[in-house]
């Protein structure tokens, strides 16, 4: 897969990207760019890397070889992370804190995009009135609700989603499409990994298929 033509470089690029584990090739490599208003579904069996290369993208793991550019630059993890919004099977929240305390610190910690607050961020997210309930408390869903705001709230034109639907009911699947579908108009792009025919963004995409290693 290789970027399409246009005068602008692609928000991501990864050329040449594999990734092992034990001695063991988990994918690669790979070859494919996210364009601006663009997403990437990331189909494929269980095992085959959907998570990893996530991680990888997100600088939570350590590529074998290969390349990861933003904005036509090879950039190395910690300029990238700053690119890079990451939403993953955990959470990523601090139990003992309250649902808005956490959206305050990470805010904090990554930034904040444009003039959105925390609290605005939870009321778009169906979280109005827990602002002070503990992180802890939360169910499932309401802590994917949680996430899905912390992503909304990061200055990172690129979101790295791991399967954003787990957890959710149907108002919170429409939840994250609308979300794709701002954050692309606003000119993100999006890497969205899923299974399934109603799990994908009705939006402009692409897809990258992986399969498992032999």
């Amino acid at each position: 897969m290789t970027a399409s033509d246009g005068s602008a470089p692609p928000l991501l690029t990864a050329r040449g990207l594999c990734f092992a584990r034990n001695d063991e090739p988990v994918f690669g490599p790979l070859d494919f760019a996210v364009d601006a208003g663009e997403a990437l579904l990331v189909r494929g069996d269980n095992g085959a890397g959907k998570t990893t290369l996530l991680r990888v993208l997100a600088g939570l793991l350590r590529a074998e070889a290969g390349t990861i550019e933003i904005d036509g630059r090879a950039t190395a993890t910690p300029e990238r992370t700053r690119a890079l919004a990451y939403l993953g099977h955990l959470p990523a929240l601090k139990a003992d804190l309250g649902a808005l305390e956490n959206l305050d610190f990470l805010c904090g910690l990554h930034g904040r995009s444009g003039t959105l607050s925390p609290d605005a961020a939870m009321r778009m997210v169906g979280l109005d009135g827990y602002q002070d309930t503990l992180a802890r408390q939360l169910s499932a869903g309401q802590k994917k609700r949680l996430s899905l705001a912390r992503v909304w709230l990061s200055p990172a034109p690129v979101w790295l989603l791991d399967e954003p639907y787990a957890n959710l009911d149907l108002d919170g699947i429409a939840l994250v499409n609308r979300m794709v579908e701002a954050h692309l108009r606003e000119g993100g792009a999006a890497l969205v990994t899923t299974h399934g025919a109603y799990a994908a963004p009705p939006v402009r995409t692409r897809e990258l298929v992986l399969r498992k290693a032999a």
